[in-house]
Formats: structure tokens, sequence, C-alpha cells
């Protein structure tokens, strides 16, 4: 099942490896492919179908906007982003947002919104702290910001201005503070997705919040696969009782319909002046009200609660069966974003996994990650489990 039909979708650019499948239609938890067969959603489109799939509620909401108005241009004012941004600025404790159209564009908007704010302190070349094994999108610029050389190669010369530290040492950003009068931002995932599920620690994070504080620099944390709910909290950096000065949204927030957002505190709300930066279907009214609507419905149906108690007894079900059998390393996550490391590459699970009826990924090539919809049951956790164990056993299992 893992190699791809070559003839299928010939004339689509080859930049991924698909399973030889078309899914057709979904309901919760379930879709369906263009054969019949089902599967138990566990990949919820890599974080991004928040809602599950066919929500009543936004279905409804969404076919009323689609009979009203898709899009305008940002030439005029679009009171959707008003009332989304609003919200946003509720729950986040910042300042102002920004509508873009994924998660790339976030990043990248927050790239700029750093090098704008260094350059009005008067730094000509400003520099940005990343991080080891950190995804931000596959533009130069977030390519370059990105900890992973297999997505960079081929595509250098990669653009300047970035130094990379590891994760969770503190004194390595406290070295880079004392040699580099350029550094104006720290940008990280709280927990990094692509990388292999790997949370920034708590303390961590609030050691990192006062750095930057002390050196009049950004904390800009990428929430665009952690955040929305997916960890229990509206964003995951909210369980280090911190606020970032930057924030970049996206995957779960329009619950399938594409939306990226920035979201920036007071020390960045106004870097960015008319000019500086813009989208031309960025803000649609189609988009904001998928943004209105899947907050609202996370609000109304507790799903953050969900996220915190189905995740936790997710986590438990893969660490009682798998925890102590030989060849998983680890067993970790937040709410519903969950990942099991095993000791060898394990990409084969993607394919076996959706013959068995259950769709999830593999990143970081040793690790299985598990972001199903928020939506998920006690019911949906003991068809993961009854499915991947034993699946997971036989990838362990020694070699005859």
């Amino acid at each position: 099942m893992n190699a791809p039909l070559p003839s299928a979708m010939p004339h689509v650019m080859p930049t991924y490896g698909r399973l030889p499948f078309a899914l057709s239609h979904g309901r919760g938890s379930r879709v369906w492919d263009t054969e019949g067969r089902e599967y138990l959603d566990a990949l919820a489109g890599i974080a991004v179908n928040t809602l599950g799939h066919a929500h009543p509620q936004l279905t409804a909401a969404l076919q009323e906007q689609v009979g009203k108005l898709i899009h305008c241009c940002n030439y005029y004012q679009v009171p959707l982003q008003e009332e989304l941004a609003a919200k946003l600025v509720e729950l986040s404790g910042l300042t102002n947002a920004f509508f873009c159209n994924s998660g790339l564009e976030a990043n990248e908007a927050a790239l700029k919104i750093a090098r704008k704010f260094g350059h009005d302190k008067g730094i000509a070349l400003p520099e940005i702290i990343v991080f080891e094994k950190a995804f931000h999108g596959r533009s130069i610029a977030t390519l370059s910001a990105t900890g992973n050389p297999k997505v960079q190669q081929g595509f250098e010369p990669l653009v300047p201005g970035f130094v990379r530290v590891p994760l969770n040492d503190v004194a390595a950003i406290e070295a880079v503070a004392k040699t580099n009068p350029n550094v104006v931002a720290v940008f990280l995932e709280t927990i990094q997705g692509e990388g292999g599920i790997n949370a920034a620690r708590h303390e961590y994070l609030q050691a990192v919040r006062k750095l930057c504080d002390e050196r009049d620099w950004l904390l800009m944390l990428d929430e665009v696969q952690c955040g929305i709910g997916r960890t229990g909290k509206w964003f995951a950096h909210q369980w280090a009782g911190i606020q970032p000065d930057v924030m970049p949204l996206a995957k779960g927030l329009g619950s399938g319909v594409p939306v990226g957002a920035v979201v920036c505190g007071p020390r960045a709300a106004n870097a960015l002046k008319p000019g500086n930066h813009g989208t031309t279907f960025g803000g649609n009214p189609l988009a904001m009200r998928a943004g209105v609507e899947t907050l609202r419905i996370i609000e109304q149906d507790k799903l953050l609660d969900n996220a915190t108690r189905v995740g936790d007894l997710l986590k438990a079900g893969l660490q009682r069966e798998l925890g102590a059998l030989p060849g998983v390393v680890d067993i970790r996550g937040e709410g519903l974003m969950i990942g099991v490391e095993l000791d060898r590459p394990c990409g084969e699970l993607l394919g076996r996994a959706a013959e068995a009826g259950l769709l999830l990924s593999v990143t970081a090539d040793k690790v299985i990650r598990l972001v199903p919809p928020l939506i998920f049951t006690e019911a949906d956790v003991a068809e993961t489990l009854r499915i991947l164990v034993p699946l997971v056993r036989d990838v362990l299992k020694p070699a005859a």
C-alpha cells in the first residue's frame, strides 16, 4: 500500500508520496474512500479538521456564507475579519491579528515582523534565533528557518539571518545573546510537529520569555500545529503561563478551510504599517466565517476539555500497551497531539494502518503522529488502540 500509483494523477506534480486511494467523504471522525472503505481519522488532515468532517453547524454556516460573499479584497472593511480577530485577541490576551491563508504565510509574516522590529531599532542586519528539528514551512525564508537539512537540500542558498540552537537549552540562547548584538527575536514551535512531537518544556518557555524581556527581543511562538485547542488549552504556550509577542496560527483555525493568522502583542502589534505587508486571498469572508464558527463550536461543545480528557486516555492506553515494549523509545505529547517514538524507521505504518482502517502519519522517520479531530471520543480511542497496537508490535518484532 506504500507504493503510489504512477498513473493515478499524471497531470499533478509528483511532490507527494501518496497512498493508492482517494477519500470521498467524511462524517465526524470517520472518512470513506471512493471504493467505499471506511477509516477512523486519527490524522485530521494533519491537525486541520478540528471539528471532524461535515460538522452540521459548520457546514450550514459555510453554505450560508457561500451564498452571500466568498471573497472581497482588502481595499474594503471586512467585518468578519474584525469578529475573528477580536475573538483571537480575547482568547490569547494579545492585541491584534493579520490574516493570511496558511501556516507558511503566517510564519513568513512573523519573520517580516521580526526584521521590521529590528530595523526600527536601528539594526541593519537583524538575526533570529531558531531551533534544531524545527519546521516552519517550505518558502525560501521559512525553509531557511526550518531545522531539517533534508527539506533544505537542493534549495540553497538559504536566506541568512538565522542562528540555530537546540531546543530546551537556555544556556545555548544565553551564549548567542553574549556574542550577537543583532538578535531581535526567538522563533520556535511550542511543540514541534514535523520534528517529532517535541515539546518546549514549560520552565524553558518561561526562561526564554524572561530573556526576551531583558534583551528587548520578540518571543515568536509558532502555534500552527499545536494551537486552536489541540493540547487542551487554546494555545499550547498557555500551559506555561506565558504570552508571546507574535503567534502564527493556521491548520485547525478553519476546520479545513484554508486560513492563517498572525496574532501580535503590544510590542509587535504596530510593526507593520500600510504597504509593509498584504495578501489577496487572506481574510476573505468565507475563511473568516470558518474561523469564527470553529472557535464558537469549540467553546459551545467544550472541546478543550474533550481534548484533555480523551488525549489523556489515548496516551495512557498507548503507554499501557506499548510503553514497556523493547523498541519503543518514548510516548509523549499533550492533549490530542501525541507521538510514539520507535527506535527504527516506521514509515510503513502509514500504509499498513490505512489498510487496517486507521489514518495517521509518521514524522521524523521514527515517530507515529496522532492528531485526530477534537471531537474524538473514548470509543475512537479504543478503536485506535485496537488497530495500532498490533501493528506497532509487528513492526518491532525481531527478524526471524
